[in-house]
C-alpha cells in the first residue's frame, strides 16, 4: 500500500515536518517504517481505563516487533457509572462524537499509516471505530478487557447488583452494612464492568465484526493473556498494512450482519443498537431497525450474562468466549464464515478447532434460552419510529403487560417518586424529555431501573423512556422511544393514568388512545424550552439526529 506517512518522511518539501518529528526523538530508522497511531483512552478516573497505559505499551511492542513505528495519541473517555444520575450523564453519549472526531483529526493531521484502537468502556469503543471508518486505514481494536466479578455473600456480583443494592437499602431490605459490603466488593479489579453491559457488548461485537482479534471481548483485564493479545494486535495491524487490508474491507455488510447475529445470541446491551446504527452509518451501509427484528426472529438467545442471569464475562471467557458463540451459530448457517478479519484470516479459518467448553454459560443452539434473540424493536402509536428492549433481561411475566402510565418529565422526578414509594405493582413508569435532543445527551436510566429491581418491582413494573438504559438495567426497560418528546413525539402527549400495553413477543407498544385524542392533545401541547443553552451540549442538541438513526450528528 502507499504509505500516507511518506507525505512527511520523504522529499525536500517535507523537511520542516521531519525536523519536528526529530524534535520528538524519532530516528531516521523509525521514520523509514510505517507509522501506526496507537489511540489510547488511558486515564486515572475510569476503572476500565486505568490500566490501558500497560495495554498500549504491549501494543507498541508488537508493532515494533513486526517492523512498524508506534505513535501514542490520547482519547477521552467517560465512565458511565460515575456519571450516572447527574449532569455528567448528559455528556456520555455526546462524547462518542468527540472521540470519533479526535481519531479522525489525529490520523489525518499526522498522516498515520494504520491505527490500533485501545478503548474499553461504553461510548469509547464505537467512537473510536467511527473515527477510524472515516479515514479507512488498516485498523485493529484491542480493548482493556473485562473486570472480574466481585463476591458478596458467596455469590458473584457486578455493578448492576451495586445499583440494585441502593434500591434495596431505600426499601429497608438491607442495612447500611449490607450496602457497604456491595460498595467495597462488587468491583474488585480494573477493567470494564463484568456483566454484559454496553462496554463488554461492544468489545464482543468488535470481535464478531472481525476488527478485533479472537479473545478481545472476554479475556479478563487482569490476565497475562490480555497483555499477550495486545502484543498480537500490534503485530496484526502490521500484517494488515502489508496486505493493504483496511477497516472498511473488514467492516462490510456481511460483518455487520454477523455482529447482529452475535448480538442476539449474547443478549447484548440495548445500547448496542444505537452504536451499531452509528457504525453502519459511518461505514456507508445504513442499518434499518426492522433488520434487527428480522435477525431476532431467526437467531436464538444462547447466553444470560449479568444482568440477565448469574454469569459474568469471566465465565463467558472460560466457556470459549465470542468465538465459541459464533461456532454454535455456524451450526444453523447464521454466520457468514467467508468474511475477512483482523487476523488476516476468514471467520471460518478463525473458528477451526473452536468449541464450547461450558454448555451452561453458552447454551447449545438446540437448547437456547429462547428461540428469539436477546433484543427486540417495538413499534406503536407512542413509538412510531421504534423503541428498544433487552428482551433477554425481561421476566417472562412482563413480556406482555398492560398498566397505567406514571408520567415524569426527567429522571430526577421519576427517581424521587420511586424512592418515595409512589410506584406500585402494575404501573408503567414513563420518563420523557431525556432523548438525544431533549436531554440533551440521552441519559441512561440505570438509577430508576435498579431502584425498581432492588425494591423487587422489576417483575411487576415497566419503564418506558426516550432516553437510554445502561446495559446493567434489567426488567421491562423500554428505551430509545422515537420520535422523542422534545421534537413532538407522542410520548410527550401521555398523561398520568393513560393505559399502555407492552407486547414484546409481537414487537408492539401502544397507548390506549385514539388518533383523534392524540391530535387534540397535540394541538394543546407546547414544547418546553431547551434545558441546556450553552457549551458543547447546546451545540450537540442542535445537531444530533434521533435514536432510530443512531443519534449521529447531522
Amino acid at each position: 500500500m502507499q504509505l500516507k506517512s511518506r507525505y512527511l518522511t520523504q522529499g525536500a518539501e517535507t523537511a520542516p515536518q521531519r525536523s519536528l518529528l526529530y524534535a520528538c526523538g524519532f530516528t531516521q530508522e523509525e521514520l523509514d517504517r510505517p507509522i501506526v497511531g496507537v489511540v489510547c483512552a488511558h486515564s486515572e478516573i475510569v476503572p476500565g481505563h486505568i490500566h490501558l497505559d500497560k495495554i498500549a505499551e504491549a501494543v507498541k511492542a508488537g508493532i515494533r516487533m513486526a517492523g512498524g513505528t508506534p505513535v501514542l495519541v490520547p482519547s477521552i473517555g467517560v465512565c458511565d457509572g460515575i456519571a450516572m444520575g447527574h449532569i455528567g450523564m448528559k455528556y456520555s453519549l455526546a462524547s462518542r462524537e468527540l472521540i470519533a472526531d479526535s481519531v479522525e483529526t489525529m490520523a489525518q493531521a499526522h498522516r498515520f499509516d494504520a491505527l490500533v484502537l485501545i478503548p474499553n468502556c461504553d461510548k469509547i469503543v464505537p467512537g473510536m471505530v467511527m473515527g477510524a471508518l472515516r479515514v479507512n486505514l488498516p485498523t485493529v481494536v484491542v480493548s482493556g478487557g473485562p473486570m472480574m466479578a466481585g463476591v458478596v455473600d458467596g455469590c458473584e456480583v457486578s455493578l448492576s447488583k451495586m445499583f440494585e443494592a441502593v434500591g434495596a437499602r431505600k426499601a429497608d431490605l438491607i442495612d447500611d452494612a449490607g450496602l457497604l459490603d456491595f460498595e467495597r466488593n462488587c468491583c474488585p479489579t480494573c477493567g470494564s464492568c463484568s456483566g454484559m453491559y454496553t462496554a463488554n457488548s461492544m468489545n464482543c461485537l468488535c470481535e464478531a465484526i472481525g476488527i478485533a482479534l479472537p479473545g478481545n471481548g472476554t479475556i479478563p483485564a487482569v490476565m497475562s493473556a490480555r497483555t499477550a493479545l495486545a502484543k498480537h494486535a500490534g503485530m496484526a495491524v502490521m500484517e494488515l498494512v502489508r496486505r493493504d487490508i483496511k477497516i472498511k474491507d473488514i467492516l462490510c455488510p456481511t460483518a455487520i450482519r454477523n455482529a447482529l447475529a452475535c448480538d442476539m445470541a449474547l443478549g447484548c446491551s440495548s445500547n448496542s443498537v444505537l452504536h451499531l446504527l452509528a457504525i453502519a452509518h459511518e461505514a456507508g451501509y445504513p442499518l434499518d431497525l426492522q433488520q434487527l427484528n428480522e435477525m431476532s426472529e431467526i437467531v436464538p438467545n444462547l447466553c444470560h450474562l449479568a444482568p440477565a442471569g448469574p454469569t459474568h464475562m469471566q465465565d463467558l471467557y472460560a466457556a470459549g468466549g465470542v468465538q465459541a458463540v459464533l461456532s454454535e451459530l455456524v451450526k444453523r448457517d447464521l454466520i457468514d464464515t467467508s468474511a475477512i478479519t483482523a487476523t488476516g484470516k476468514t471467520v471460518g479459518e478463525n473458528l477451526v478447532g473452536v468449541c464450547v467448553r461450558d454448555y451452561e454459560t453458552i447454551r447449545p443452539i438446540e437448547r437456547p434460552y429462547s428461540e428469539t434473540g436477546g433484543l427486540a424493536i417495538l413499534w406503536g402509536n407512542i413509538a412510531k419510529n421504534g423503541c428498544v428492549v433487552k428482551r433477554s433481561a425481561v421476566a417472562p411475566e412482563m413480556l406482555t403487560h398492560t398498566g397505567p402510565a406514571r408520567v415524569f418529565d426527567g429522571e430526577e422526578q421519576a427517581i424521587a417518586a420511586i424512592y418515595g414509594g409512589q410506584i406500585h405493582a402494575g404501573d408503567i413508569v414513563v420518563i420523557r424529555y431525556e432523548g438525544p435532543k431533549g436531554g440533551p445527551g440521552m441519559r441512561e436510566m440505570l438509577n430508576p431501573t435498579s431502584a425498581l429491581a432492588g425494591m423487587k418491582l422489576d417483575k411487576s413494573v415497566a419503564l418506558i423512556t426516550d432516553g437510554r438504559f445502561s446495559g446493567a438495567s434489567r426488567g421491562a426497560s423500554i428505551g430509545h422511544v422515537a420520535p422523542e418528546a422534545a421534537v413532538g413525539g407522542e410520548i410527550g402527549l401521555l398523561r398520568d393514568g393513560d393505559t399502555i400495553t407492552i407486547d414484546i413477543p409481537n414487537y408492539a407498544i401502544r397507548a390506549h388512545l385514539s388518533d383523534e385524542e392524540l391530535d387534540r392533545r397535540r394541538k394543546a401541547h407546547a414544547l418546553p424550552e431547551p434545558n441546556v443553552r450553552t457549551g458543547w451540549l447546546a451545540r450537540y442538541a442542535r445537531l444530533v439526529t434521533s435514536a432510530d438513526k443512531g443519534a449521529v450528528l447531522e
